[in-house]
């Protein structure tokens, strides 16, 4: 609507509430077309002219953010929209996934931050091979709820709260995380240790911040850290020097609870392999309160895997299907090496006979065989936790995959 003259018909409002400055539905009404006009100032002076009197119109709240906003005033424009939300949530309700996504879309486009990388996700679930349960994992817990808003509301199922990736070392999490965001048509933000970690007491605590602060300006923004057991170990274990990470602690726990902010539109993922170390509080409702085991590929993700790594490169006919069982119990980083390592002997092959010579089966059976399993040492310790240390069933999953492994 924006563009739209309406001068007439505002000027004819205008002259009516000269005569009549009490009538603030009028005044309202008046809001909303200087609003479409683009005369932003204006709408957000007449709109706070009816809230002086009536604190809780719904309606000239919702023009009052909207104006606030276009005016650069990103904290009155949070104000209103909080306090319209509060007084008429149902209204608030979208309709759709698309209205939801087009809300988000209001907020200050992508910059590049002054910690980590933000960058559009490239990916979705259906380019991550296998993965089933882990995929309707995220379906149950994200893309559901996001696509039929209504029926959110209905069951009263909430989108905050954040999600743990655990898992064996280079098995796909981040991958996942990725993808997710892809899913939700939502800008990846990968934030490592070393983006937060700071020598200089309370640096760290200021890094995680501004690494909120900058998913919150960016969303619909999916934040995904990755070795979260090293920001967020149990305070417990925390001694000496370690005793500077219990704030950083305490300032994940702050942001992801959001009491003095909006975490909408803000999806927080995080990934650990190690997630018996994190800190219980963490893990509680609200935090980092669903988890997802991300388990070595089985034979039909290597397979796809395989595929995905030889891709464009020149082959001989290749039976991917022998080679997946060949490569049981190997990690998707496994994989791609053993692709690498075949590649490579093709190369000095081509460079020796003068001419291309193709990655065979041979080639590939061989790199199999000498690429060992990278996960046995996590398996022998996740073992001794799935079996001695499994008291809240925390990790009945995994034993459940130990188990049908040994048979």
């Amino acid at each position: 609507m924006r563009g739209v003259t309406h001068d007439p018909v505002i000027e004819a409002l205008l002259g009516a509430l000269a005569g009549d400055a009490g009538n603030h539905p009028v005044r309202v009404h008046l809001a909303n077309l200087l609003l479409e006009a683009g005369r932003t100032a204006e709408a957000l002076e007449q709109a706070t002219t009816v809230l002086a009197a009536q604190p809780d119109n719904v309606e000239a709240l919702r023009v009052a953010a909207t104006a606030a906003r276009a005016v650069g005033d990103e904290a009155k424009a949070t104000a209103y929209a909080r306090l319209a939300t509060a007084l008429d949530p149902a209204a608030a309700v979208p309709d759709t996934a698309d209205e939801i996504l087009d809300r988000w879309a209001t907020s200050d486009p992508v910059v590049e931050p002054d910690i980590g990388t933000i960058r559009a996700a490239g990916i979705t679930l259906a380019d991550v091979g296998g993965l089933a349960e882990v995929k309707k994992r995220l379906e149950l817990s994200f893309l559901k709820p996001l696509r039929n808003p209504e029926l959110r509301l209905r069951f009263g199922k909430s989108l905050r709260g954040g999600l743990l990736l655990w898992g064996p070392p280079g098995c796909g999490k981040t991958l996942v995380a990725r993808a997710l965001a892809g899913e939700l048509g939502a800008s990846f933000y990968e934030i490592g240790l070393s983006d937060v970690l700071d020598m200089w007491i309370g640096s760290s605590e200021r890094n995680l911040r501004a690494i909120f602060d900058t998913a919150r300006r960016n969303r619909p923004c999916l934040l995904f850290f990755d070795e979260i057991d090293a920001l967020g170990q149990k305070r417990s274990q925390l001694r000496g020097g370690g005793s500077a990470l219990r704030g950083v602690v305490n300032q994940i726990l702050a942001e992801l609870d959001g009491a003095s902010t909006d975490n909408d539109g803000v999806f927080v993922l995080a990934a650990s392999n190690h997630p018996w170390d994190i800190d219980s509080a963490l893990l509680r409702p609200g935090r980092f309160d669903r988890t997802v085991l991300v388990l070595p590929p089985d034979t039909d993700a290597r397979e796809a895997i395989l595929r995905f790594h030889l891709r464009g490169r020149p082959t001989d006919r290749i039976d991917l299907a022998k080679l997946a069982k060949l490569t049981d119990g190997r990690s998707g980083a496994d994989l791609a090496l053993i692709c690498e390592q075949a590649t490579e002997v093709a190369m000095d092959g081509s460079l020796t006979a003068g001419r291309l010579e193709p990655i065979t089966q041979r080639h590939l059976e061989d790199a199999a065989r000498a690429v060992r399993p990278s996960i046995g040492e996590w398996m022998e310790t996740a073992r001794n936790y799935a079996l001695y240390g499994n008291d809240t069933g925390a990790y009945d999953e995994l034993a459940a995959y130990l188990k049908k492994r040994r048979r």
